[in-house]
């Protein structure tokens, strides 16, 4: 009996998890053995279950897509990760491929490109989707305007980002240390970093680059 690709499902959206699901499990070669509603949990399922492919949403609640795919390469690098996005700048797929996805597919793609990719990552190639690919292309030719463009946001670290994406979502600074198990001075002190290397001066502002480099939907 052929063996199923196991794949793992990460979207904060229900019924897109489920047309996925659908989709997906018409071809009997696809086995979906988990679920995950936000960045923290696809991390979790990812260790548990042990995928061969994870489907991964960009902007989710609490840690996002981002991150996730940051701290799952480190963690299991043999796992291949397709990001799922609406976003087409070239600085956010930049900083998606940094993270260390396999493949960035973006959300009005047909059901055959989907497929298309998953096989050629599965097939230890790199995939993205033609909309996008070209600005990628042109942007790493472009090495200079590229680094300057991403300087900033590459200056913070993974916690600063989910600090960021919380204050984003309208977490208060004691909400955020409970929620990080951190300590109320340190997600303070995370606050003033981020306003510092942003060059932003209240939450408003932060929430606004939080919306822009896609960590929160509005």
């Amino acid at each position: 009996m052929e063996n199923k690709l196991s794949i793992v499902l990460a979207d904060d959206h229900t019924i897109l998890r489920e047309g996925l699901r659908a989709l997906l499990t018409a071809d009997s070669s696809f086995e979906i053995i988990g679920e995950a509603r936000d960045g923290r949990e696809a991390v979790r399922c990812v260790e548990k279950l042990g995928p061969d492919l994870l489907l991964m949403d960009l902007s989710m609640p609490r840690m996002s897509g981002m991150d996730a795919i940051r701290e799952i390469k480190k963690r299991y690098p043999e796992t291949k990760i397709i990001a799922l996005t609406v976003h087409k700048t070239e600085e956010y797929l930049l900083t998606t491929l940094q993270a260390g996805a396999d493949g960035f597919v973006l959300k009005d793609a047909t059901h055959g490109e989907l497929i298309t990719a998953i096989k050629s990552v599965m097939g230890g190639k790199s995939y993205l989707s033609p909309g996008v690919s070209e600005k990628v292309i042109e942007g790493y030719l472009e090495g200079k305007k590229s680094t300057r463009s991403l300087s900033s946001w590459e200056s913070l670290s993974q916690r600063e980002r989910e600090v960021l994406k919380l204050i984003a979502e309208g977490y208060k600074n004691k909400e955020i240390a409970e929620d990080l198990c951190i300590s109320l001075k340190t997600v303070e002190k995370h606050r003033a970093n981020l306003m510092k290397k942003l060059d932003l001066h209240n939450a408003a502002a932060l929430t606004v680059y939080a919306v822009d480099k896609g960590l929160v939907n509005r």
